[in-house]
């Protein structure tokens, strides 16, 4: 009972810190005039990457890779399914033409690389796949290379300028938000994995399970607050660049740090989730290029629920 009380409170000190995290980061974006577009995809989607960065990290330390790798598969999936889905059906959500060409594409990238860097028994006949510490490495340059490609571009990319997405702070008031955030998602992260790999044992469910499930949608309550959030005020570029910024971010930023913390083993069972969240970004890409109109339409979004929520119940049908 103890444990559950934990895992709640853990949530909500999750939901809340990344909350703030987003609101002390933006606001101290837009005093940098900084676009709406440029938040999107960096300041927000970093933001609300942070849990899964914390909780990997500390499974990572605690030697649970199957929790850390189930939270950023289960929360790449659940982004587009869940939380873009959700999105959707309040407003439909206009994508801009550069994100269909480099951001929708660079995150199906970041899955096939995740895919041939776990899976040394099938490539290369190894004894055991792991993502090691030079695959780690591989994984953080790789987001770095994004950061430096996606600012460069963004200097002659039209922005959005509106910055009333999250308040008007002052700056001593935007990095103490910032700051008490990421206090809040320590202490948060801390106590679900606590609570997650004392669930997984108590009820005989396997650790990815719980992380591609339980801990995932966790981890995904920020993007979904902010997707439908942003849908309310009718900005869904904001939307759109925080659930897929926060999925390249996931891959390569979440597990290039936690691998490069510790080598974390993979069990190829997993390889049909890697193979899910390549399913879920080409799905984005083809509603999206197939329909014309640069938009995901609500039909779209009820489709993505669907699928969603047939996925949760597979994985726990499969063990």
């Amino acid at each position: 009972m103890l444990t559950t009380i934990f895992l709640l409170v853990g949530f909500f000190f999750i939901f809340k810190g990344a909350d703030w995290v987003v609101k002390g980061g933006s606001s101290i974006a837009q005093k940098l005039n900084i676009s709406e577009i440029v938040v999107g995809l960096t300041i927000i989607a970093l933001g609300t990457s942070a849990p899964e960065l914390f909780i990997n990290v500390l499974a990572s330390i605690k030697g649970s890779s199957e929790i850390a790798f189930g939270t950023v598969l289960g929360s790449n999936i659940a982004n587009i399914f869940l939380v873009l889905g959700a999105a959707a059906i309040i407003i439909p959500i206009t994508i801009p033409p550069g994100t269909v060409r480099r951001e929708i594409p660079i995150s199906v990238f970041a899955a096939v690389i995740l895919g041939i860097l776990v899976n040394d028994t099938l490539i290369d006949k190894a004894p055991a796949s792991i993502l090691s510490r030079s695959d780690g490495m591989i994984l953080f340059l790789s987001f770095l290379r994004f950061m430096y490609y996606y600012f460069s571009i963004a200097k002659k990319a039209n922005g959005f300028n509106d910055h009333s997405t999250h308040g008007d702070y002052g700056l001593i008031k935007s990095m103490l938000l910032l700051l008490s955030g990421l206090v809040g998602l320590t202490l948060g992260a801390k106590w679900v994995i606590d609570g997650a790999v004392f669930l997984a044992m108590k009820l005989g469910v396997n650790e990815t399970n719980i992380g591609l499930s339980v801990v995932a949608f966790g981890t995904s309550l920020p993007e979904l607050v902010t997707a439908l959030m942003a849908a309310y005020r009718k900005k869904p570029e904001i939307a759109m660049g925080t659930i897929v910024g926060s999925n390249i971010f996931n891959i390569f930023l979440v597990l290039g740090t936690s691998a490069m913390i510790r080598p974390m083993p993979f069990s190829t069972s997993s390889n049909f989730d890697i193979g899910f969240v390549i399913l879920a970004s080409i799905m984005l890409f083809c509603f999206i290029y197939l329909g014309g109109r640069h938009r995901i339409e609500k039909w779209n979004g009820y489709v993505f629920l669907v699928i969603y929520f047939l996925y949760v119940i597979f994985i726990f049908a499969r063990h």
